[in-house]
């Protein structure tokens, strides 16, 4: 598998774009990581890898989008895009996730990017927007691979996208950067309707005869106004699909991605090792996308560094989420999390200004922590490289106990305004959610 996938890089794409990802994503990456690691021992913190919605507005309607893609179009301006990009590659990184909507939408999108020739972008999109012309650009610059979602079979992606013909639409801008040798992912939200039709060795076969380097495969996260829980996967989904992701790895020649898993298994959050966070639309810093709650902004006068060195709603989430889940703290407790934005006066940082009722409105459920049941990645490429750069960097050591650890399923869900008695409270009562003050969050190192 290793023999075909080295020669799928060598005489699969433009070695000069192969060059500048192993360089820019891969080396500098690597180092941003390096410099992440040291700043935790300091008792400091940056994350090394930064998400940016540069917009919110969106040619699609998908269910379950948690983004006000229908609402005034909210945009992050080019200077401003400069200076967040120049303030964080000062503190070494070089990798950035760029989000919408739609980020095609934004018409100062390819200047950008182009501006930022020492970086590298990973960008999330429908496709819809990217021409042969389009394509061509993003070749002559090097340093952006465009990750492509698709939703499932030309039925289920229209249903799931909310439109009619996306899928062609879809595979014609995947076609576009493959036949302009365009490093391209293909990204999937798993959920219940597409899981049996992606999840399978024949689509990954298929991406691979057509020229697609790598793979992600999400896991549907029911949030937003319209979170559709009926779309989400139950625990034996999955662990089928964290089974499909550790096999695929080993057996075939395409890199499949994944953020919630360490080497060995282990669950973990991005957000609460630290590892990213988020900017929206409106410049908001929020712990991840889906969570979409502030107290600073990348407008305020503040340098980046300071204002995420400094910042005690960000910090203590880390050590919440940690302390409590080693998954995702939104879908198992979005109690706690309702708590701490109230502690910390946080904004709801929504243009419907609804996010705190749809927390309320979240039922409690199981996420990437299965205890006792985690799958150990089979490729030793695999889990050396998440023991050099993706690994929980001692924060789960410090703050998680898994006998604490709180079961979703056995939480009784009160919503907001519901009278009952006190015997159906959350197990977890808000005190539970002070912060030691003994010593900083993120002196740990792994």
């Amino acid at each position: 598998m290793y023999l075909r996938m080295a020669s799928r890089l060598l005489w699969e794409t433009d070695k000069r774009l192969l060059w500048k990802l192993l360089y820019l994503a891969g080396w500098k990456g690597f180092r941003s990581v390096q410099k992440h690691r040291r700043r935790l021992k300091k008792g400091e913190f940056f994350p090394p890898f930064l998400y940016v919605s540069i917009i919110n507005s969106c040619n699609l309607r998908c269910q379950g989008c948690w983004v006000d893609v229908a609402a005034k179009q909210t945009k992050i301006d080019l200077q401003t895009l400069h200076r967040t990009v120049d303030q964080a590659k000062a503190m070494g990184n070089s990798f950035f996730g760029i989000l919408g909507g739609e980020p095609f939408m934004h018409k100062e999108l390819l200047d950008f990017l182009e501006g930022q020739p020492d970086v590298y972008f990973q960008v999330f999109t429908n496709g819809h927007f990217i021409t042969d012309e389009v394509a061509k650009r993003l070749r002559k610059m090097g340093n952006v691979t465009p990750l492509i979602s698709v939703e499932g079979t030309e039925i289920v992606s229209d249903e799931r996208r909310g439109r009619a013909d996306v899928l062609n639409r879809t595979m014609q801008g995947i076609q576009n950067c493959l036949n302009n040798k365009v490093m391209t992912g293909v990204c999937t939200s798993i959920c219940s309707t597409n899981i049996d039709d992606l999840l399978t060795d024949r689509w990954v076969d298929r991406l691979i005869e057509m020229g697609v380097m790598y793979c992600w495969f999400h896991v549907y996260r029911p949030m937003g106004p319209e979170p559709m829980p009926e779309l989400a996967l139950n625990p034996e989904q999955l662990r089928r699909v964290r089974q499909f992701v550790v096999d695929t790895r080993a057996t075939k020649p395409i890199v499949v991605i994944d953020a919630y898993h360490d080497g060995e298994g282990r669950a973990l959050c991005p957000a609460a090792t630290g590892f990213t966070h988020h900017i929206g639309p409106a410049g908001d810093i929020e712990p991840c996308p889906i969570i979409q709650l502030a107290t600073e902004n990348i407008h305020q006068e503040e340098d980046l560094r300071e204002t995420f060195n400094n910042s005690q709603f960000l910090r203590d989430f880390r050590e919440l989420a940690a302390e409590h889940t080693r998954g995702c703290v939104v879908l198992e407790r979005p109690d706690l999390l309702i708590q701490l934005a109230e502690k910390h006066g946080a904004r709801d940082t929504t243009q419907r200004k609804s996010a705190f009722a749809e927390l309320e409105a979240t039922v409690p459920r199981r996420s990437q922590y299965v205890p006792g049941g985690e799958i150990p990645e089979r490729s030793w490429a695999v889990r050396f490289a998440k023991w050099l750069a993706f690994n929980d960097f001692g924060v789960y050591t410090k703050h998680f106990r898994a006998d604490d650890w709180v079961d979703p399923d056995t939480i009784t869900h009160r919503p907001a305004g519901d009278t009952s008695s006190e015997e159906d409270l959350p197990i977890v009562q808000p005190q539970e959610i002070t912060r030691s003050e003994e010593s900083p969050v993120e002196t740990g190192s792994n």
